[in-house]
Parts: structure tokens; C-alpha cells; sequence
């Protein structure tokens, strides 16, 4: 079987949906290796962030020199030329689209949406950038053979917002890299919390700094508390906001911000965390739950959307816009060694379920079904 993939954001996007591209690539590659899997990538990267991991994984650019000066172009429209050059079969758009003219070319294809908030919270988006979202995932799900969904909160959302036939929408979960199942020593933490210097105990949180992250809520809810709180993620102007409420209720000392971590450090910071928080407004999934499950460290999240489904039965979730809600669930995990305990034993067993060999098979029964019609 050949398989095309849109790989843009395999080899140009550090975090969430080139990690989600990664992962996949990789399970499927060491899956199936009788499969040919081609990554249709746009441009040259800044820097490495995926090596081929076998012969059975090519990178392939433009083959017409013009397109790699208007790359845009060829990954919506003239991408389809290549394809069949290639013999592609199955055409996956990872990230909510796919190119115009799979159907007419006899082309099976498959898109993955990760979620639909640009239109459940537009606010968080630009006037273009949202519409732009919209008319991309509108004509994924309507002209795709099959829709992958990464949670049931976001196949309800297709549903809702683009009347899309259930039958044709598949959830399949996220799984997360294989560096958060490994378990490091405590000379390599420690190693690494004195980089970064850290305290012995805090409470950490990851995710870009933005507002739909709702991070501010968690410095308020360990305003009042004796402990530390690690942020790690990449700035947006929303940072501002939380540096400010910082600043006047003189919280630098108990604040730590963390950028540039890479995957292995991040795993790390895991692990020697005494508990993990995320108080997001909505996530179409929200994988850095499933990271902090594998890592033996436990959660507090969100009530609502899609939270239990990742973080599972043994998390908490608190109401996101109150800090004494969220103030509560810290106190209660900190201060209750039996509670943490249970969260962390039956946090790692829900875990279990994102598997490697539950994600290929999944996307094997997805792919052996269009190439059987």
C-alpha cells in the first residue's frame, strides 16, 4: 500500500500537531513496514525535526521547481500531479485539510481534525485565521472518505457544525511520544531540575501561554499556597496578562516560565513533578494530560469537553474559571498522599489504552477499508 501524507507540519512544527504527525509516521512505519509511506513536504526545514526512519519513509518536495517558490499553491492544488506520479493510494491530511481534486484524480483520502475551536471560540482566532480554519476543515470533512475525529468532543463538534454523517467520522485517540514511558533516574532529574533551577517539589503545567490555555487561573489559584509552579511553552501576548499578575501580587519567587525544553528534559520535569495542572477553557484532545499519565504524575484538569477523555476516571477536574476550585484540588492532592497515590496508579493504567499498537491497528482498519471499496 502507498500512502501520502501532508507532512508540512512533520518537518516545520516543533509542537502539538507536528508531534501528533511524528508519532504517527513512526507507529505506522514500524507497524507496517510492508506499506511505502510518502511525506509531501512544501520546503526545506530551519532545523531537523524528523529523521526518515527507514527506507520506507520519503520525503518528498515539489517536483516542479516553481512550486517550491509557491509551495502554498502546490500543497492545495498541484500537489495532485505528484501524487499520481507516486501512485499514491491513500492521501491523509494530518492536520485538518486536504488538497482540492483527490476524488476526480481516484485518489482515496482521510483527514484528521484535532478540533474545531476557531469556530466553538473565535474569539481566540483572528477575523482571517478562523475563516481560513473554516473553509479548509469545511471541505476536509464534506469531500474526504473518512474523518478521523481525536476525541468524541470533536467528532460531536463536526457533527454539529458541518452536519457531517456520523458513520463517516472515526475517533481515534492520540498517543504520545515514547520518551514519556521511559523512567529516568533520579540523578538525570535532578540533573535537570538544577538546570533549570528548580525547587525539589513544584507543581508544573505545559502548553503554549495563551489564553484559551487559561494558565492565569493556576497562578491564582497558588497565590496564597506555599509551593512553585513550572510553566513550560512558548509565549503569545496573553503571557503579558499572566506576567503582570505576577508581578503586582509579588509572585516571581513562586513562578517559574520554561522555554526551549526538549522532548527528553520535558519528560523529566514530568516525572519529578509532585502533581500536573491544566485548566484549559478546551482542547480538541489535550495530550500533555496523556504525557503526564505515562510519567506517573497526577492530574487536575477542566470539567466538560474533552478532559475525562484523556485524562480518565482518576484525574480531577475543577470549574477552569475559578482559582478556589482549582486552589482545592491542589490542596487535596498535595496534602493527601493516599489520593496521589491512587491518581497516579490509576491514571498510568488509563494510559495504557493509547498504545502504539491501539493507534495502528486502528488507522490499519481505516486504510485496508478504503483500499477494499
Amino acid at each position: 500500500m502507498k500512502i501520502g501524507f501532508d507532512a508540512k507540519r512533520i518537518f516545520h512544527n516543533r509542537t502539538g500537531l507536528g508531534n501528533y504527525s511524528r508519532d504517527l509516521v513512526r507507529i505506522l512505519e514500524s507497524s507496517f513496514p510492508q506499506n511505502d509511506f510518502f511525506l509531501y513536504n512544501p520546503m526545506q526545514g530551519k532545523e531537523n525535526l524528523f529523521v526518515l526512519p527507514s527506507k520506507n519513509v520519503k520525503e518528498v518536495r515539489p517536483y516542479k521547481a516553481i512550486f517550491r517558490f509557491f509551495y502554498n499553491l502546490w500543497r492545495q492544488f498541484f500537489i495532485i500531479e505528484d501524487l499520481k506520479k507516486d501512485k499514491i493510494q491513500i492521501f491523509h491530511g494530518l492536520t485538518g485539510e486536504i488538497p482540492y481534486g483527490l476524488k476526480k484524480a481516484g485518489i482515496r483520502s482521510v483527514v484528521t481534525i484535532h478540533d474545531l475551536i476557531f469556530m466553538r471560540y473565535p474569539r481566540f482566532y483572528s477575523f482571517f485565521d478562523r475563516n481560513i480554519h473554516r473553509l479548509k476543515a469545511s471541505y476536509a470533512v464534506k469531500n474526504a472518505d473518512i474523518v478521523v475525529a481525536v476525541s468524541q468532543q470533536t467528532k460531536d463538534d463536526i457533527i454539529a457544525y458541518f452536519n457531517i454523517d456520523p458513520e463517516k467520522i472515526r475517533v481515534i485517540y492520540q498517543g504520545c511520544h515514547d520518551v514519556f514511558k521511559q523512567t529516568f533516574s533520579l540523578s538525570d532529574r535532578e540533573r535537570i531540575r538544577q538546570k533549570f533551577n528548580l525547587p525539589e517539589k513544584y507543581i508544573l503545567n505545559v502548553g503554549t501561554i495563551e489564553a484559551r490555555k487559561n494558565i492565569l487561573t493556576g497562578v491564582k489559584a497558588i497565590k496564597d499556597m506555599d509551593t512553585h509552579l513550572v510553566i513550560v511553552g512558548s509565549k503569545t501576548a496573553y503571557f503579558k496578562e499572566v506576567k503582570t499578575y505576577i508581578s503586582e501580587h509579588n509572585l516571581c519567587a513562586k513562578v517559574t516560565f520554561l522555554e526551549g525544553v526538549s522532548t527528553k528534559e520535558l519528560a523529566m520535569l514530568y516525572q519529578s513533578a509532585s502533581l500536573f495542572i491544566y485548566p484549559s477553557l478546551f482542547e480538541g484532545f489535550g495530550i500533555p494530560i496523556v504525557e503526564a499519565l505515562f510519567s506517573g504524575t497526577p492530574v487536575i484538569s477542566s470539567k466538560g469537553g474533552c478532559f475525562a477523555e484523556a485524562g480518565g476516571p482518576s484525574s480531577i477536574y475543577v470549574d477552569p474559571r475559578s482559582p478556589e476550585d482549582l486552589k482545592g484540588a491542589i490542596e487535596l492532592v498535595l496534602n493527601n498522599e493516599t489520593q496521589r497515590t491512587e491518581m497516579i496508579q490509576q491514571g498510568f493504567l488509563y494510559a495504557r489504552k493509547f498504545t502504539p499498537e491501539y493507534i495502528a491497528n486502528s488507522f490499519a482498519e481505516v486504510y485496508e477499508g478504503l483500499i477494499a471499496i
